[in-house]
């Protein structure tokens, strides 16, 4: 069947004794190896999912690969499926991750930062303010700011209560929220 999957996937799969965790030959969206402390392992598509069950951040799975693990072992084995095409979604970086989250290495709210700061220094323009259109705008606002020297404000706030709209399933229910 994965030779037959287009696009991105992260999959865990378990049977009674064995858990499987693949991530796509391109690696389009993360996928992260961590270790409990009770000793077994976890999965997750970001790292900030570790820090709530205090596990320890072990490595990203590479794309293309598949990790086993088999109940009662405290070792796990990796499997090289696919020989890696890295793509990983730039929306990740942008949009879709925490910014406490690590992917392939790269610490997100340090990434987008560095975006705004790369983005001030490409595109001279004048202005009173940079506004930030939170949550995942607010680092690399701080980065403009600072790399162009126009003051920053928080004009804009999110209600944290309503969730996001846009992945509600009608136009409808986007439009109300």
């Amino acid at each position: 069947a994965l030779n037959i999957i287009k696009g991105a996937y992260c999959l865990r799969i378990q049977s009674r004794s064995k858990m499987f965790a693949i991530r796509d030959r391109y690696g389009i969206r993360p996928f992260s190896l961590g270790k409990l402390p009770s000793g077994g392992f976890i999965v997750a598509s970001e790292t900030c999912a570790f820090d709530l069950v205090g596990a320890e951040f072990i490595r990203d799975i590479k794309p293309g690969e598949m990790i086993v693990f088999e109940k009662g072992s405290s070792e796990y084995k990796s499997i090289q499926l696919f020989e890696p095409d890295p793509h990983i979604c730039a929306f990740e970086y942008i949009y879709f991750a925490r910014p406490d989250s690590v992917i392939d290495g790269k610490n997100v709210y340090e990434i987008r930062e560095k975006m705004g700061r790369a983005l001030a220094k490409n595109s001279k323009i004048e202005a009173d303010i940079v506004i930030p259109v939170p949550d995942s705008g607010v680092a690399s606002s701080l980065g403009y700011a600072h790399e162009s020297g126009i003051p920053y404000e928080m004009a804009i706030v999110r209600n944290h209560y309503v969730g996001r709209t846009f992945i509600e399933p009608t136009q409808e229910i986007r439009d109300l929220k």
